[in-house]
C-alpha cells in the first residue's frame, strides 16, 4: 500500500519520535492502603529534552518517581528504557543508575565534609596500585565540571559552596555515571534567581547533549521558560501530554485541578484597602538576635497580613523567629496586646496566642512518625499542659473538623503523616495551629513546594482569617503571591527591617525599588 504524502509525514514523524524515546513507561499502577496512588499511568521522555511533571501534591508524581527508581514496587505496567522493547524492574535506586536513571533530590545527597571531587567519584574513586589516585580524581572532576561550565576548586569541601552549585555538582555526579534519564525533583525551591538561570543554562547543555530530563517544580513560570512538553497527573491517573506552546497556564491549572479556573490574580480582598486598621496585636521595640537579625521596630494589627520580603538571606525568618522566640531575642521589647512578654521560648509565645508554621515543615514542623491526629492536636495539648489532657473522642473530632475544613487527603486520621504528600502535610501542621485558636499567626513559606491548587486554598484561608480578625504574618520567596495576599509589607535587607510599603504601594515594580534601595 502506498501512502499520502500526509500519512507518509505522519509515518516519518512517528517513526522518528520512537528512535528519539529514551524512557516509556505505560498503564504503571501503585496502590497504597486506601490509596489508588497510580492508575494505568503513561509517561514518555525523549533525548534532548526537558519534560515537566505537573500535577496537585497528591497526584501521583512523586510515586511515579519512586517506581521508576526502584524506592517503591509497582503492581501491574512496564518500563522501558532507550526504546527498547525489553521490559525492565528497578528494584533500587542503584539498579535504576545502572539502566542510566538518575535523581537530583531538593535535598542535595551530598557529603558536606568532603571536597567536591570526593563527592563526584565516591564509591567509583579511580586507584593506583590499590589506593586512591588523588592526582587522577581532582584532574578528572575538573575536567568534567569545566565540560559543563561549572568553574570551582575541586578540593575544597562542599560545604563551603551554595546550594545551587551543590545541586549542580549532584547533577555533575549523574551525568558522569553515563545518566541517559535524569530526574531533578524541585531543585529550585531553594534558588534565587540568578542561581535558577544558571541552573537552567546547565540543563539546557545537557539537552543539548542528548541528556532528557524530568522536571519536577511547581513553579508555572519556570516549566514555561525551559520545558519541551508536560505530562500531568490528577489523582494518580494521567490527564495528558502537552506541548508547552500548545498549552497556556491557565489550561494548564485548570488540567491539573480538574476544574475551571480563574488566574490567580482574582484573588483579592473585597474591600480591604478601605479597611481601618485594628488594634496593635504584636509590637516589637528594638527587638533583635545578635548575629541573625538587627533591632527592628514593628506593630502588627488585628485582622492584617504582613508580609517580610526581601532577598534569600535578608532575615525574613529570622525576623519571624525572633518575635516567637525560636531564636531568643537579645535585645529590645516585645509587647501583646499592650502587656510586655518575656519570649524564653516558643512555649511562652504559645501560650501568648501566637502560632508559627516553620519554614522547614520536614524538620521543624511534622512528627513524621505520628499519625495526622497526633500531629494536629500536639500543640493544643502542650497549651493545656499535661494535667489536663485531650480525651480521645475530642482529638478525634478536632482531628476530623480539621481534615474536612481544610480538605486534608488522607486515608483517615491514623495515617502516619510521612504517608501524606507534601501539601497535605503542610495543611495537617496548619490545623495543628489553627486549633490553638491564635491570636497572632506566621506562616513561613506556607506554599514552598505544594501545588498550584493547594497554594490557592492557603492564600484564601489566610484572607479569610485576617477577615475573621487574625493578625497573620505571611512569608513567601514569590512577590505575586505577596501581592494577593498582603495588606501590608516590611522590607528587609542584609539582616535589617528597612523599611514597609502600604497596601497602595504593593506592586512589583515598588517593591522590587524597595528592596534594592532599602527605603520607602
Amino acid at each position: 500500500m502506498r501512502l499520502s504524502l500526509p500519512h507518509l509525514s505522519l509515518w516519518k514523524e512517528r517513526c522518528f519520535m520512537e528512535q528519539d524515546v529514551v524512557l516509556t513507561m505505560r498503564n504503571i499502577s501503585k496502590n497504597f492502603p486506601g490509596v489508588k496512588a497510580l492508575q494505568n499511568v503513561d509517561f514518555t521522555l525523549r533525548k534532548g529534552e526537558i519534560h515537566a511533571l505537573m500535577g496537585e501534591n497528591g497526584a501521583g508524581k512523586s510515586t511515579l518517581i519512586k517506581v521508576l527508581t526502584g524506592v517503591e514496587e509497582f503492581e501491574s505496567g512496564e518500563i522501558m528504557i532507550d526504546g527498547k522493547n525489553t521490559a525492565i524492574i528497578n528494584r533500587s535506586p542503584q539498579e535504576a543508575q545502572s539502566n542510566g536513571i538518575s535523581t537530583v533530590y531538593q535535598e542535595v545527597n551530598l557529603c558536606p565534609n568532603l571536597s567536591v571531587a570526593e563527592n563526584l567519584y565516591i564509591g567509583r574513586e579511580p586507584k593506583k596500585g590499590g589506593m586512591i589516585d588523588w592526582r587522577t580524581m581532582k584532574k578528572k572532576s575538573r575536567e568534567l565540571l569545566e565540560g559543563l561550565d561549572i568553574h570551582i576548586d575541586v578540593s575544597v569541601a562542599v560545604e563551603n559552596y551554595s546550594i545551587a552549585i551543590q545541586q549542580m555538582l549532584a547533577i555533575a555526579r549523574a551525568v558522569d555515571m553515563s545518566a541517559k534519564v535524569l530526574i531533578l525533583d524541585e531543585p529550585t525551591s531553594s534558588l534565587d534567581d540568578g542561581e535558577v538561570e544558571k541552573l537552567f543554562t546547565l540543563m539546557n547543555r545537557l539537552k543539548a547533549q542528548g541528556v532528557g530530563i524530568i522536571f519536577v517544580t511547581h513553579f508555572l513560570e519556570q516549566v514555561y521558560a525551559v520545558c519541551d512538553r508536560i505530562t500531568v497527573l490528577r489523582n494518580g491517573t494521567l490527564v495528558g501530554e502537552y506541548k508547552v506552546e500548545e498549552l497556556p497556564r491557565v489550561q494548564l491549572v485548570a488540567k491539573m485541578m480538574g476544574k475551571d479556573f480563574d488566574d490567580l490574580a482574582a484573588i483579592k480582598k473585597e474591600g480591604a484597602s478601605d479597611k481601618t486598621k485594628g488594634d496593635v496585636v504584636i509590637s516589637a521595640k528594638k527587638l533583635g538576635h545578635k548575629g541573625t537579625i538587627k533591632p527592628f521596630d514593628l506593630d502588627i494589627h488585628k485582622g492584617e497580613v504582613i508580609g517580610l520580603t526581601g532577598l534569600l538571606g535578608s532575615g525574613r525568618s529570622e525576623l519571624a523567629r525572633s518575635i516567637y522566640g525560636a531564636d531568643k531575642p537579645d535585645t529590645g521589647e516585645l509587647f501583646v496586646k499592650g502587656q510586655k512578654l518575656l519570649v524564653g521560648a516558643p512555649l511562652d509565645a504559645m501560650m501568648a496566642g501566637m502560632a508559627y508554621l516553620p519554614e522547614n515543615r520536614k524538620e521543624e514542623g511534622i512528627i513524621a512518625d505520628l499519625s495526622v491526629r497526633e500531629n494536629i492536636i500536639i500543640a493544643l495539648q502542650a497549651k493545656r499542659g499535661m494535667f489536663h489532657l485531650l480525651s480521645k473522642k475530642e482529638q478525634e473530632e478536632f482531628t476530623d473538623k480539621y481534615i474536612d475544613i481544610l480538605q486534608i487527603k488522607t486515608a483517615d486520621r491514623e495515617t502516619p503523616i510521612k504517608q501524606l504528600s507534601g501539601g497535605n502535610q503542610q495543611k495537617v501542621i496548619l490545623g495543628r495551629w489553627l486549633l490553638t485558636e491564635p491570636d497572632f499567626l506566621i506562616l513561613d513559606e506556607p506554599t514552598r513546594g505544594i501545588d498550584i491548587g493547594t497554594k490557592t486554598e492557603i492564600q484564601k484561608l489566610v484572607l479569610q482569617l485576617a477577615e475573621q480578625g487574625m493578625a497573620v504574618m505571611f512569608i513567601s520567596s514569590e512577590i505575586e503571591e505577596m501581592i494577593r495576599t498582603c495588606s501590608r509589607m516590611a522590607v528587609l535587607r542584609d539582616g535589617s527591617k528597612v523599611g514597609e510599603l502600604e497596601e497602595s504601594e504593593l506592586h512589583q515594580n515598588s517593591i522590587m525599588k524597595a528592596i534594592a534601595g532599602g527605603g520607602n
